[in-house]
């Protein structure tokens, strides 16, 4: 396994396990809060829209082959 593979697939791991955990924490705070159910979209659009931002931009790298 080459260093360039290793990264590669350190990175995504990653990224990925911290966005599962952000996600987690996100219902932490609205289940701890009491939020309700339009606080808790609230909560998950607002900070979900983090996760939709990194994702549109590795979408964009890709198609645009940078």
């Amino acid at each position: 396994m080459s260093i360039e593979l290793f990264e590669s697939i350190s990175l995504h791991l990653g990224i990925g396990g911290l966005v599962l955990y952000m996600l987690y924490v996100m219902y932490r705070l609205a289940k701890e809060s009491g939020a309700g159910r339009f606080g808790t979209l609230v909560i998950f659009v607002s900070l979900g829209l983090g996760i939709a931002g990194f994702a549109a931009k590795t979408v964009i790298q890709l198609v645009m082959h940078v």
